[in-house]
């Protein structure tokens, strides 16, 4: 970057510092001021997210961003415009804290950039990056603002749920820190407020007796009919989302099934389900069962359906990685995957009903939690923006503030398993933060890491041959990545999304405390390493070469799907010669 980073400028205002809630983990400096408004925060958290993605994906690969003491400074490179923000904490590998307003250079002076202009800005230097303009962007990323102004004001007089795993299922109001519309939403706010997990909603489920000819099911069902038996042998019962049942009904192929019958509606009944946080995934905690439900709703890059390939997959998956699993279980214990042992779905002909009714049920988590161990959303651990008591400081408050003790157990049941399930099984986990659930002792320490939803996770054909080769042509290919495909999403997901964020919360509470923790990173990967005859791609990473960042804002910009994502380096901390010690 060629600017002078000491241009006499007008500074920007700085936010006042949180009150601790929970000492001596807090962090030394908040986020956002106690006094900010949900319009306030709304708008800050919106502009800090899109100055993240602008970094990482756009000014950053092509050096245009610079760090001056507290300011970070940033250009455009084919707009040529020069923004900064006020630091509240370098991150080593450029994911860091903002805080106060973004501003822009012009003729000499600062001046406050609002998340609408930065928006527009980003729009403009990505038409002409690519050639190609894209008239969705701005509206998606207000309606992504827009959303977590609305959780914020709905949650001014919530109570939490009182079980503290939905509670943090249930926490997360601002989303994805490296995703430009982490929030967005299609549909009524009147819907999403009473479906959506960021309100505490809690809601029944509608029901379809189907007539048995017209069900397809594959898989163990017995946890789904437990929850709703069948009045009529002859009938199956398909709980559905209301929110989709009401999206549904004027298929003409449904009601036509309804006319004649074969599917009779028999009303809204049952328990209250608690959304998760990935909205359309269900959990019924009286059962300790999840369900998880197609939503025809564009939730941050994707409408959220099941495609037939991946219901059929799911199948196919879970009973190929229940033996593998409980072999890694014995390996590496409090390591569990989440069993995903079947789907139901009505078959009448028609696509949109067969993908837009499936339902697939998930095991819970009681039945393998150890004695006085609570789950908490991984997500929710990491939070920059923490709104409930399961985030790593409140944490480390009850296991005595030893936040190195802490990371190193931690670690030691994140790492081993997912790099042992893709270096000797050929399995590509996707254990990103809204994936992992952690299991915490009384005193706040890790005792037990979940892993779950096989829709993200694939297979490598080298070891799987026998297995893939049963399949049906389009859930085989659904199913696979090449070994570079797959190296790249463990990596992201385990390394980037899941590692570096709980990391960051970590660090928000002892900045000098950044590279001792990415030194345990190392110590556990090289451990693994030594066991598994040292991977090429594994030793390569303890070499310090980039790890690949998941580039969300380009995908989107593109308008793609998330299996064709792209992946951008960011710089590593994982070398031999990285300096480790504790920085005063």
């Amino acid at each position: 970057m060629t600017t002078s980073a000491t241009t006499s400028v007008t500074t920007a205002p700085t936010d006042s510092p949180a009150e601790p809630t929970d000492s001596p983990a807090q962090p030394t400096d908040s986020p956002a001021a106690p006094t900010d408004s949900p319009v306030e925060l709304a708008d800050s958290v919106t502009a800090h997210t899109l100055l993240n993605c602008l970094i990482r994906e756009v000014s950053a690969p092509e050096h245009q961003v610079t760090v001056d003491g507290d300011l970070l400074l940033l250009r455009l490179p084919r707009r040529g415009i020069l923004l900064r923000s006020r630091l509240r904490r370098v991150s080593l590998i450029g994911a860091h804290r903002f805080r106060g307003p973004v501003q822009r250079l012009d003729d000499g002076t600062w001046v406050t950039v609002g998340w609408r202009e930065l928006a527009g800005h980003i729009r403009d230097e990505l038409e002409l990056r690519t050639g190609i303009a894209n008239e969705e962007f701005l509206g998606q990323v207000a309606d992504s603002r827009e959303t977590i102004h609305t959780a914020l004001a709905e949650r001014a007089d919530l109570t939490p749920h009182a079980d503290p795993y939905v509670a943090s299922e249930q926490s997360l109001v601002f989303g994805h820190r490296f995703h430009p519309t982490p929030k967005a939403r299609t549909g009524n706010p009147e819907d999403w407020l009473a479906y959506g997990p960021e309100t505490g909603a809690r809601f029944r489920l509608r029901h379809l007796a189907v007539r048995r000819s017209l069900v397809r099911e594959e898989g163990e069902l017995r946890e789904l009919d437990a929850l709703h038996p069948p009045a009529d042998p002859g009938f199956a019962v398909l709980p559905v989302h209301p929110w989709q049942y009401r999206m549904l009904r004027g298929n003409v192929r449904l009601r036509a099934a309804m006319v004649a019958g074969d599917v009779v509606d028999t009303g809204v009944s049952g328990p209250e389900l608690a959304p998760t946080a990935s909205v359309r995934t269900l959990y019924d905690p009286d059962a300790d069962t999840f369900l998880k439900f197609s939503l025809n709703v564009r939730l941050t890059n994707c409408v959220r359906k099941h495609a037939s390939y991946e219901l059929t997959g799911g199948v196919a998956l879970d009973r190929l990685l229940r033996p593998l699993f409980a072999a890694l279980a014995v390996r590496f214990p409090g390591c569990v995957l989440l069993a995903e042992p079947g789907y139901r779905t009505l078959d009448t002909g028609d696509t949109d009903l067969l993908e837009g009714l499936g339902v697939v049920v998930r095991s819970g988590l009681r039945r393998h939690l150890l004695p006085g161990v609570t789950p908490l959303l991984a997500a929710a651990v990491a939070d920059e923006y923490p709104t409930g008591t399961a985030h790593v400081s409140h944490l480390l408050a009850r296991a005595g503030g030893d936040v190195l003790a802490w990371w190193d157990g931690y670690l030691r049941l994140l790492l081993p398993p997912v790099l042992a399930a893709y270096f000797e099984h050929g399995v590509v986990l996707e254990p990103h933060l809204q994936n992992v659930v952690v299991g915490v002792r009384a005193d706040g320490t890790p005792a037990q890491m979940f892993f779950r939803d096989l829709e993200g996770t694939k297979l490598l054909p080298g070891h799987h041959e026998h297995a893939l080769g049963d399949l049906p042509d389009d859930v085989r290919d659904a199913l696979t990545y090449d070994p570079e495909r797959g190296w790249n999403r463990v990596a992201y997901c385990l390394l980037v999304n899941h590692t570096a964020e709980v990391l960051g919360a970590l660090a928000d509470l002892d900045p000098a405390l950044e590279p001792a923790l990415w030194g345990l990173v190392r110590d556990h990967l090289d451990a693994y390493a030594r066991t598994a005859a040292e991977p090429p791609r594994l030793r390569a990473l303890l070499s310090g070469v980039p790890l690949p960042a998941k580039a969300n804002l380009l995908l989107r910009w593109s308008r793609k799907a998330d299996r064709h994502a792209a992946y951008v380096p960011l710089p590593s901390p994982l070398g031999a010669d990285f300096p480790r010690e504790v920085v005063r």
